[in-house]
C-alpha cells in the first residue's frame, strides 16, 4: 500500500498488504481495481470456465468481464436475497433475481463480488448456487477485501486488501451512460 503526502491511504492494485481508512480518507481507483480484477480472472479461467456475479456490483463486474475476455453467452447472476441469515429483517433487499445462462453441474465458476467483507453474503449466494446444480469447483475473485470475516471464507482473488472501520460501508458505484466504475464509502448511521 501507499500513502500519499497527505497520509491519505490508498490501495494498490494487486496487493496484498492492508491499508487503514481511520485518520483520513480512502482512496480506492475502481477502474485500476478492476485491470488488476481482469488480469487475474484471465489467469484464472480455464476452457469451460463461466463468470457468474454477485447481485449488484458483482454482477456488473461478471458483465463486463464477459465481454473484455471475449467470452460467449452471458454471465451470471446470484442473488444472496432468499438465503441470507437476516432474511427476517432485511427481506427481499434486492431486485434482481438470479439467472444462470449455463448448466451448473459439473461447471467451473468464478464467482465475482465487489467488497467482500464478513463472507455472510457470499456464504447465501453460494447456498443459491447449489440450488441449481453441483458445480466441480467454485472459486471467489472480488475487487476488494476489507477483512472483518465472521465466516471461512476467503477469495482466490482479491485486486485490493484495506481495513475500513465497522462503521463504513465500501461499495461499487457505475456510471450508467459509460460503465465506468467507481466506490462508495457511507458512514453507517449509530443504532439507538
Amino acid at each position: 500500500m501507499s500513502s500519499n503526502a497527505t497520509s491519505t491511504p490508498s490501495a494498490t492494485p494487486g496487493s496484498t498488504s492492508t491499508t487503514t481508512a481511520a485518520g483520513g480518507h480512502l482512496t480506492l481507483d475502481a477502474e485500476a481495481l478492476y485491470r488488476e480484477l481482469l488480469r487475474g480472472v484471465r489467469s484464472m479461467r480455464g476452457a469451460n470456465t463461466h463468470l457468474a456475479g454477485v447481485a449488484s456490483g458483482g454482477m456488473w463486474l461478471a458483465q463486463r468481464l464477459q465481454k473484455d475476455l471475449g467470452l460467449d453467452g452471458e454471465a451470471g447472476v446470484l442473488s444472496s436475497a432468499l438465503h441470507r441469515d437476516d432474511f427476517a429483517s432485511r427481506g427481499l433487499a434486492s431486485s434482481t433475481s438470479s439467472v444462470l445462462p449455463f448448466d451448473v453441474n459439473g461447471a467451473d465458476i468464478i464467482l465475482l463480488d465487489d467488497v467482500l467483507y464478513t463472507g455472510r453474503t457470499v456464504r447465501a449466494v453460494i447456498n443459491e448456487l447449489y440450488d441449481y446444480g453441483r458445480p466441480a469447483c467454485v472459486r471467489l475473485a472480488v475487487l476488494v477485501d476489507r477483512g472483518g470475516r465472521e465466516l471461512p471464507i476467503e477469495a482466490a482473488f482479491a485486486a485490493a486488501r484495506v481495513a475500513l472501520p465497522a462503521n463504513q460501508s465500501l461499495s461499487l458505484a457505475r456510471v450508467q451512460d459509460s460503465g465506468a466504475f467507481s466506490f462508495e464509502v457511507k458512514v453507517k448511521d449509530k443504532e439507538v
